[in-house]
Formats: structure tokens, sequence, C-alpha cells
């Protein structure tokens, strides 16, 4: 078998053996984009508005991605471009202060529309299919389009802020939400509630990270080496010594001896593990949030990146 046959850089080219075609996606255009999607309003479940109706503070949680909806559609007058329509859904859990020792979660949703305008070619053609079945008619598939494809990456967000609405001021016309994809409402396990009759309304602000291409189906001559064969054996997952796996752990001196000096996070990994998760102390007036690890508290009077804003409200 030539040396060149497992994927990694190549030096020499004289190992190429033949151009082959095949058919696969091809890129068109894409792009990436840093959101800060501000106020996004927050619908909890049933039992989560019997929490939030009578806390006493309501600070930033953790937000989960459940499902980005896409629609694309030609721009008028421009060839060759699409618009992108995007919506996000958002499962949100905040952290709630009740008066006790801990906080509680309260599960909600949340929703986020976006929309690019990418590059994807022109085609016209349609395609036809079969799947093919032994010692029976072949399954002849649905004819499609060659129209680009729209493939959404994303991240789940960041919890920046949390705000409430107590209703004292009178409200700008606001559309909310009036109908989710089912599997949306069930993974949630209990009823949403929309119709808030004049109670208190609770916002987020999230930072979400994502990355938009369209694709389309074509036919690419690449050159071949070989056929790539795995050189490395199935492992049976041997166990080792729990014991020699913790001798090898190192000491935490740290966590003895507190640092003097703290580093603020500075990506996305490190800044996502600072918001408090279910069941940690809540934060009273003027602390700086002992729910979080020591390197995501902010500094009285000031903000840092990474720190997560507390709301306080007195009970309704």
């Amino acid at each position: 078998m030539p040396e060149n046959g497992m994927p990694g850089p190549v030096c020499d080219l004289s190992s190429v053996r033949e151009s082959v075609c095949i058919h696969t996606r091809k890129i068109f255009d894409s792009c990436r984009d840093k959101d800060c999607v501000e106020d996004l309003r927050f619908y909890p479940t049933a039992s989560a508005m019997e929490l939030l109706s009578g806390c006493q503070m309501v600070r930033g949680g953790t937000a989960e991605l459940l499902y980005v909806y896409t629609d694309v559609e030609p721009v008028t007058f421009n060839r060759g471009f699409y618009s992108i329509d995007m919506r996000f859904f958002y499962r949100v859990t905040l952290q709630v202060g009740t008066g006790t020792p801990r906080c509680a979660g309260a599960e909600g949703l949340c929703v986020f529309d976006k929309r690019c305008i990418l590059f994807g070619s022109e085609g016209s053609a349609k395609i036809f299919s079969s799947d093919t079945v032994i010692d029976e008619l072949d399954i002849p598939g649905r004819m499609r389009t060659n129209l680009p494809t729209a493939v959404v990456e994303a991240v789940d967000p960041i919890v920046l802020d949390t705000r409430v609405d107590d209703g004292c001021k009178p409200r700008c016309c606001e559309c909310g939400l009036t109908e989710i994809p089912a599997f949306i409402a069930r993974s949630f396990g209990e009823e949403l509630v929309f119709d808030d009759s004049g109670r208190r309304r609770f916002y987020v602000t999230l930072g979400q990270f994502t990355l938009v291409r369209l694709e389309r189906d074509t036919q690419l001559l690449i050159p071949v080496y070989d056929y790539c064969i795995p050189q490395s054996e199935c492992s049976c997952g041997d166990q080792e010594d729990p014991c020699g796996l913790f001798r090898n752990v190192a000491f935490p001196i740290g966590e003895f001896f507190p640092p003097s000096t703290l580093e603020m996070p500075k990506d996305y990994a490190s800044t996502r593990s600072c918001p408090a998760t279910p069941g940690t102390p809540a934060a009273g007036p003027g602390d700086s949030g002992s729910g979080c690890p020591a390197a995501c508290r902010c500094p009285p009077g000031g903000s840092l990146p990474g720190c997560l804003p507390q709301t306080w409200s007195s009970p309704a």
C-alpha cells in the first residue's frame, strides 16, 4: 500500500494514482457572526411562573440551544443570492432567589430571529433518484431541485443579563409567540405560559456564536492516492487501576492557598462555565455573586467580561 494511504499532509504528488469524480456538497458562501441579543422575552413553564411570581432576586443562569429553523428564499433582482431566515429556540434556566439559602432554577423558552444573505449560485435542474430494493421494484425518490441548502452551526449561548418588568410603566406593543413546534413544547415536560395577564415579564440577554453557509450538490474531480484503511486496532477499553489514575492527579495547591489575583475569563468555554448552577448559594444585595466561581465574580461598583449581572425585584 502506498505511503500516502492515510489522511495527512502531502509532500510528494507523484503518488497520486488517478483522478476520480465524486458527488458531494460544495460550499458557495459562508459567514460567521457574534450576536449580542438583548431583551429576549422569557416564556416560563407553569411551575417556573409560580416560582417567579414571588421571587426576591433573578440572575443569569444557563441556556441551551434546542433547534434552529431555517428558510432559504432567492433575493429578488439579485441573481444567485439567497436570504436565510433563522429562528433559534432556547431552553433558558434562570437562578431565582426566594429567601432561602439556595437558588432555585426556573426553566423557560426564548426565541431569537436572524437573517443573512449569502451567494448560492444558480441552477434549475430537476433531480430524480431511486432506492434499490432487492427482488422488488425500486422505490422512486421524490423530485427535487439543486437549490442551495442552508447549514447553521451554533454553540449554546451565554446568558449575559436578566431584566424584570414589573408592569409599573406602560408597555410598548410587543408581539408575543403565537405558536411553536410541537416537539419544542414537549421538550419542557410541562405547559409554557405565553399569556402573562398583566403579571411581571422577564427578559434575558444572550451571546450567540454562529456559522452559516450555503451548500449545493455538485460533482468534483479530485486526485486519489488509495483506499483509506485504518491502521490502528480497536480498543476494548481496558480498565486501569483507579488508585494509579488518582496518583497521576496533581495536588490542588490552589484550593488550600487561594491566589492573590484572579484572571478573568477570555474565551467561550471559561465564560460559559461562570454561570451558577441550580443549588448554589443566592447572592444578596451588594454581593458580587457568591454562586459563581471566584474568577467570575464582579468587583464592587463595576463589571468585567464574564460577570453575570443580577436583577433585584421585590415580591409582587
